[in-house]
């Protein structure tokens, strides 16, 4: 076993540049994480606007007790979940893995989190010392997208990458989810993620994808801003979509502190099955801003019943984020992301969170069976159920606005459910 000691460092609210916020040490065989501690530093902790790294972990509510303290991720876990977000996930794995021509999932977890870079998610940075700068890599820009595709495509099918797409990879290896894509850089010093098609897609998720979540705007749900998807010379569709973790741009730039759900709930990925809606919102009652309370557990209930409508069952956990409010020293709703429809023919469907009384059957009775554990009445529970279905019902003529081509709309059409069909009489909605 081998002990690693790294350096965090946090961009604090409203500043550009970064401070130490730690030592975050990794007990490791090879590939294999054995556990994690983490130590705050004594200047970090005097900091009025210091951010807590971690709420269930690392929290900052008692800082006299943590001068020196040696602390340990809550329930077991192997490695802090705001440490953990801050790691590249399973694209940006296979990134760093091509780049340095070894097999899958082989290297450490500290290589991966030193390798992903400054870009990295929210407001936290992990180095391997006090003293090593930070390493934000060559960031691309749009006309830079056909070399981008060219690499993923590469790194999708195991191939070698050549020399002369190397210096793109610095763009994609800090991002988490399972989607090719890399952050650009916009002619205003702005940041977008730009998510590619995929060689398994069964239809053009990058501009189903924009559509969709327009679609969740229009129903009163927060979104990312987002461009036109980019239509490159081959056809190829590539969709453009804000990292609201960056306020501002260029030299001007902040972060924001990001964590998922899966932090909040302070749980294993393996348990997110096992996990419900109701579990998010008692989090957020317990580590949101008091505030934004009643309007993040309504959003969290609309976010749902979305999900079951379009049928979204990609909604575990790290689907789920919370931003750090500085006003208020504590954590609200992060904008939606990552909502993308599955065509499917089963009559009866399942999202990955539980919903209600009935588990994870993706039913508007079953989402109304827990109303009062998101703060809702059981008719302010159907009136938001109403507005999200007033849109959603007409999507077919929204994702025509939107740009959807009608063979397009047709291959994602068995996504798309009618409220009667799944417990709106039931409930009164007709």
């Amino acid at each position: 076993m081998i002990s690693r000691e790294l350096a965090v460092f946090a961009y604090l609210p409203g500043e550009v540049s970064d401070v130490p916020a730690g030592l975050l040490t990794l007990s490791e065989e090879g590939p294999i994480s054995i556990g994690a501690s983490f130590v705050y530093g004594t200047r970090y902790l005097a900091r009025p606007n210091a951010i807590e790294i971690d709420p269930v972990s690392l929290s900052l509510k008692k800082k006299d007790e943590l001068v020196g303290a040696e602390l340990h991720p809550a329930s077991g876990l192997l490695l802090f979940g705001a440490i953990r977000d801050a790691a590249p996930d399973a694209w940006g794995r296979r990134v760093i893995e091509a780049k340095r021509k070894v097999p899958l999932n082989s290297l450490p977890e500290s290589e991966y989190l030193l390798a992903a870079g400054s870009n990295r998610v929210g407001a936290i940075d992990v180095r391997s010392d006090i003293n090593s700068p930070a390493t934000h890599g060559l960031l691309s820009d749009i006309h830079s997208l056909e070399y981008l595709i060219e690499a993923a495509q590469r790194i999708e099918e195991g191939q070698p990458i050549p020399a002369r797409l190397e210096t793109f990879f610095d763009a994609g290896t800090a991002l988490g989810g399972a989607r090719p894509k890399a952050t650009l850089r916009d002619e205003h010093g702005k940041l977008w993620i730009a998510k590619f098609p995929s060689k398994s897609d069964g239809y053009n998720i990058p501009l189903v994808e924009t559509a969709t979540l327009r679609l969740a705007q229009l129903a009163g749900i927060r979104v990312p801003e987002l461009q036109d998807p980019i239509v490159l010379a081959n056809g190829t569709h590539v969709m453009l979509i804000e990292r609201f973790d960056r306020v501002g741009a260029a030299n001007t730039m902040t972060r924001r502190h990001f964590i998922s759900a899966l932090t909040l709930l302070g749980c294993p990925e393996a348990d997110s099955p096992r996990k419900n809606y109701v579990d998010i919102a008692d989090a957020i009652r317990k580590f949101g801003a008091a505030p934004m309370l009643a309007h993040n557990l309504k959003e969290l209930f609309s976010r749902m019943v979305f999900n079951i409508l379009v049928t979204n069952d990609d909604d575990h956990l790290r689907n789920h984020g919370m931003l750090w409010v500085p006003q208020h020293h504590a954590w609200e709703l992060s904008p939606l992301y990552d909502v993308v429809p599955k065509p499917t023919l089963a009559t009866e469907r399942f999202l990955h969170l539980g919903i209600g009384q009935q588990g994870r059957l993706a039913t508007l009775n079953n989402a109304l069976s827990w109303y009062a554990r998101f703060g809702l009445t059981r008719d302010g529970a159907i009136e938001a159920i109403k507005d999200v279905w007033s849109i959603v019902r007409e999507w077919k003529g929204r994702f025509e606005e939107f740009g959807v081509s009608g063979s397009e709309i047709d291959k994602i059409s068995s996504a798309f459910r009618h409220a009667r069909d799944i417990g709106g009489r039931e409930i009164g909605l007709f």
